[in-house]
């Protein structure tokens, strides 16, 4: 197993701290890292329908259900949850109760300013770093190569190529991610704005550029901007 340079962290302020939160994009490894370091923790995860929907309708019988060492995972779904965690963790004050993850950073961060302040430690969680990396065989000494191919632990540690894996992973975040975070009517326009992106790695983010070749204006593509950087797929 790949050590994530966050662990020794995490786990130090899981003694610190209530609640700890980790975000980053879809694929990272936040439910991994967080089952490595909890195995002993119940794992629920909110994109469940019936999980979900349980934390939506009875969220005093679902937080009174799952207590004293839990996961819960894309937890972003049921912002009802985040007021209720405020109350209990201050009546319970136990430490490193609840452990946090979520893909969508926007939303997430938006209710734990709002409820948690004072209460979590906040982590982002990228995909595999280089140093993460030294000393294992997914790490190549073809730089072009490594960063056609990228660095997310699925598809390297399954050896799933970047045709498939990059096409169903553009696929489930516009679909599940983008529509949460901001209304955009286009989604086919935005994937295409993606790509774009994609093609420019290491040049200036020029908006004037990217609206001439999708027909919009720069106030757009700089709020499509943002939507990328708040869900940490893309750094400006």
């Amino acid at each position: 197993m790949i050590a994530r340079t966050i662990a020794h962290k995490v786990n130090e302020l899981l003694g610190k701290y209530p609640i700890v939160s980790i975000t980053g994009p879809r694929q990272s490894g936040k439910t991994t890292l967080t089952k490595l370091l909890r195995p002993d923790y119940q794992y629920v995860s909110l994109e469940n329908p019936s999980d979900r929907l349980f934390a939506q309708q009875d969220p005093v019988g679902f937080l009174e259900t799952y207590q004293n060492g839990v996961i819960l995972d894309e937890v972003q779904y049921v912002p009802e949850l985040f007021s209720y965690l405020q109350v209990y963790t201050d009546a319970r004050q136990r430490l490193g109760e609840y452990i946090l993850t979520g893909s969508q950073n926007f939303l997430l961060m938006e209710k734990i300013t709002q409820s948690l302040a004072g209460r979590v430690a906040i982590f982002n969680l990228l995909p595999f770093a280089v140093e993460e990396l030294q000393g294992t065989a997914y790490l190549s000494d073809d730089w072009e190569s490594q960063l056609i191919q990228g660095f997310y632990p699925r598809k390297l540690v399954n050896g799933i190529s970047s045709e498939d894996f990059y096409d169903s992973y553009l696929q489930t975040y516009i679909e599940r991610d983008v529509r949460q975070v901001k209304n955009i009517m286009n989604l086919d326009l935005f994937q295409r704005f993606i790509r774009l992106l994609a093609g420019r790695i290491g040049q200036l983010f020029n908006q004037n550029s990217l609206g001439v070749e999708l027909g919009l204006d720069n106030k757009t593509i700089n709020a499509w901007m943002s939507v990328l950087e708040t869900s940490l797929v893309a750094i400006s």
